[in-house]
């Protein structure tokens, strides 16, 4: 009995032990998470998740913060609110993950906050593997608006935006829309009746007239410049340059510039002095005009006087002439009897 109990004593403090050491290699590889329990958000995607899988990383640009933990539909997770049909929006994937916040760090904005400045979440493929995992970056916020989902989500949502393949793949689809939409028969037969027009144009109208006055032009330059003629029209032209250099380079044309030169300077020195003598006859004027205002003020008692005086001098000759005697002698006008 006591070798039993003294086996049973060294079993039992082996598990002890090793259940210690299980227990410290456990803390010791779970110690820098220990505390940081991740924070679960959730996405709705409108495209194919192929190539996405569980356990998939969840990036920001290019540093994991977490994984993805659930993939499925929006209609197996969510119903339709009463009385409303079917609607797009449940026929979306439902993709939840989760992030380990202390890779993020305290300086992060709230997620509305950042969800306003255009934080979404979008699907990345992993070079040439095809690989796919969840990519969080700030985008365009105009260019992807937030659309509220129709259920009340049990998880944080960061809204998703469409992946780079996605859009190249919409962008094709509405190029080829625009195109199926394109009358092209009509486009070629436009384009037809446009070739034989300017091919009957160059044959036959005003065009075919040009080019064939161009082509005898050029013949007929080319007769020009094979004669005689050209090299005596060139040798006059030459003589005629070297007149205009010689009559440029003599003495008078050169005195003749000199004296347009000095009329010209005298012209602009009078010009120059021109305003001061519009200045002073304007003031000459000015004092004319006001000795012209002060005579007549003068002349006007004068003139006044002077018709005053005629007209005594009118009077006393109408007296003298009707009664001399009166006018000299003073007697009484002789009666009418």
């Amino acid at each position: 009995m006591p070798a039993q109990r003294a086996l049973y004593l060294r079993v039992g403090a082996l598990v002890l032990a090793g259940a210690a050491l299980a227990i410290g290699f456990l803390l010791f590889l779970v110690g820098n998470n220990f505390g940081n329990r991740p924070v679960i958000y959730e996405t709705y995607i409108r495209e194919s998740v192929q190539g996405l899988d569980v356990g998939a990383p969840v990036k920001y640009r290019g540093v994991s913060l977490g994984r993805v933990t659930e993939i499925g539909l929006v209609s197996a997770n969510y119903r339709a609110p009463q009385g409303e049909p079917f609607a797009g929006a449940f026929q979306m994937v439902l993709i939840r993950f989760d992030v380990n916040m202390a890779s993020v760090g305290e300086t992060a904005p709230d997620l509305e906050e950042a969800v306003k400045q255009g934080f979404r979440v979008r699907l990345a493929s992993q070079g040439l593997t095809g690989l796919a995992y969840l990519e969080m970056d700030f985008l365009a916020a105009d260019r992807f608006p937030v659309q509220a989902p129709p259920w009340t989500p049990r998880y944080p949502v960061i809204p998703a935006a469409p992946s780079t393949v996605a859009q190249v793949q919409t962008a094709a689809q509405t190029l080829l829309q625009r195109l199926e939409q394109v009358d092209l028969a009509g486009l070629i037969g436009n384009l037809s009746g446009l070739l034989a027009d300017l091919r009957k144009e160059t044959n036959e109208g005003d065009f075919s007239e040009v080019l064939n006055q161009a082509a005898q032009l050029m013949r007929r330059l080319n007769d020009t410049s094979s004669g005689g003629d050209l090299p005596s029209a060139v040798a006059d032209i030459r003589a005629v340059a070297a007149e205009a250099r010689a009559l440029l380079s003599s003495r008078d044309l050169r005195g003749t510039l000199a004296g347009a030169n000095q009329a010209m300077a005298e012209v602009r020195t009078a010009a120059a002095r021109l305003p001061a003598s519009l200045t002073a006859l304007e003031n000459t004027l000015r004092s004319a005009r006001g000795t012209t205002g002060d005579l007549q003020a003068d002349l006007g008692p004068i003139l006044r006087d002077l018709r005053s005086a005629v007209a005594n001098l009118r009077d006393t000759t109408e007296l003298l002439r009707r009664y001399p005697s009166q006018a000299i002698f003073g007697a009484p006008p002789p009666s009418g009897r």
